[in-house]
């Protein structure tokens, strides 16, 4: 699975976590502003911490891994050798999903600056200079706010504008608006993530708590201006880059809040339960650096078990009697290791790509491998697995079997990897480095 898909994982896991501890903890005080600080420093902080990795086992000796490729099935029949790469599959639901995701971010996007492209219509047609009040025809709203300016309905009476505009400056003087921007262009590209548009609810909701609070402060009686948000209550908000005042599914919220008891300062304390909780999927998820396939789940105890049988971490793995000799493996490595920092990776900055990617590469091997005449008569089939470097100048070597079935089987296996073509080199640091390779070829019979 992609870098791309891991980190947006990672941020929906955050988020979770953290509008959990909100609706719990924090939701019903009235302690606004914390909530708002609360839930901004939240989705900044969903975005930041997957970056962060934590150590917090020693991990395996990856120099037995590298990257992994998906596993490559030759079948063979009465008549003939068939090749089939399943892995193809995985690839192309990869790419769909990756593709729905980005329809899906540029969907939103594109919402997005209709109501930017909407907004600034609606200023440049109603404007009037020196003023920051627009009054529109048109819209299904009683007034919101956006860019700096207020927007009122023209079909209100002046009472009524006259108080939505008392609420609505207090939307503009606690730059309302750049939290909305904020949180939309998150919710683009985490769209599929449910939490985002709860998270999106109540912040708007702490918006018009803050805006009412900051109203009644001022001595507006909270009958009239109750009996104000009744008689807009079947009037909704026009884009959603805007604070609405009409929001018609607030309306019961904020009247509640209004006459409820200020919560004690002391009842911030119980936003320290956010630490443990949020430590918690820190350690869970910041050393997770890649999904494995389901294959490879089953492959790492067996790997692990050829692991203890080496010598040190920093050795090739013995070659089996059928593969390349002692020999030429020692030459190979010697030549690999001259000069210093030559040690193949396991991953770097730029991994190793070859011509027409992975698909192109997974295609090769299955259409280069022939089973094994020997292997077919006998009934012989299983996995085998091949680790091989890719060198600094593209070329393919020490390749060597670290699960083998058969001589037969082995050879033909480690033969379709050393006949590879170039890659392009992976490179660390802007400097071409070695980097390993494992595959999983899986011959069977029908």
């Amino acid at each position: 699975m992609s870098t791309l898909f891991i980190y947006m994982i990672k941020v929906a896991l955050y988020m979770i976590a953290f509008y959990l501890v909100y609706s719990i903890m924090l939701s019903r005080d009235t302690s606004y502003s914390r909530n708002r600080a609360y839930i901004l420093l939240s989705l900044l902080s969903a975005i930041i911490f997957p970056l962060i990795t934590l150590q917090t086992i020693k991990p395996l000796n990856f120099h037995f891994f590298g990257k992994f490729l998906s596993e490559v099935f030759i079948t063979a029949s009465a008549s003939g050798t068939k090749s089939l790469n399943l892995g193809l599959y995985n690839i192309t639901l990869h790419r769909t999903i990756y593709s729905i995701y980005i329809i899906g971010v540029t969907i939103f996007i594109i919402k997005l600056l209709i109501d930017f492209f909407n907004l600034l219509l609606l200023i440049l047609r109603y404007r009037d200079e020196g003023s920051h009040i627009i009054r529109f025809h048109g819209f299904n709203t009683s007034g919101f706010s956006a860019m700096g300016y207020i927007f009122i309905n023209a079909k209100l009476s002046e009472k009524e504008a006259h108080e939505i505009i008392r609420h609505e400056q207090n939307h503009l003087k606690q730059n309302h608006f750049v939290d909305i921007i904020f949180i939309e262009l998150i919710k683009a590209f985490q769209w599929f993530n449910p939490v985002v548009y709860l998270f999106n609810r109540s912040l708007r909701a702490i918006h018009e708590y803050q805006a009412d609070q900051e109203c009644l402060s001022s001595g507006v009686p909270i009958v009239s201006y109750q009996s104000l948000l009744l008689n807009q209550v079947f009037k909704s908000g026009a884009f959603n880059l805007t604070n609405s005042f009409s929001n018609p599914s607030l309306i019961k919220k904020r009247m509640v809040m209004m006459t409820k008891k200020r919560t004690s300062s002391l009842a911030s304390v119980k936003i320290l339960v956010v630490v443990p909780v949020v430590g918690i999927v820190f350690l869970a998820v910041s050393a997770f650096k890649e999904i494995p396939n389901s294959y490879l789940k089953k492959l790492i105890p067996e790997i692990s078990a050829l692991k203890s049988t080496s010598e040190s971490t920093s050795e090739l793995m013995p070659s089996p009697p059928f593969s390349e000799s002692n020999e030429n493996k020692q030459v190979a490595k010697e030549e690999l290791t001259k000069g210093p920092g030559y040690e193949p990776y396991v991953v770097v900055e730029e991994m190793p790509m070859f011509p027409g990617g992975d698909t192109a590469l997974l295609q090769f091997i299955a259409g280069n491998t022939k089973y094994p005449e020997t292997a077919k008569e006998n009934n012989i089939q299983g996995k085998v697995i091949i680790r091989f470097c890719v060198k600094p100048d593209g070329g393919v070597s020490l390749a060597s079997v670290l699960k083998g079935v058969s001589p037969d089987l082995d050879a033909e296996a480690l033969r379709v990897v050393n006949s590879l073509p170039a890659f392009n080199p992976g490179r660390q640091g802007g400097k071409a480095v070695p980097v390993w390779y494992m595959v999983p070829i899986a011959f069977t019979l029908k």
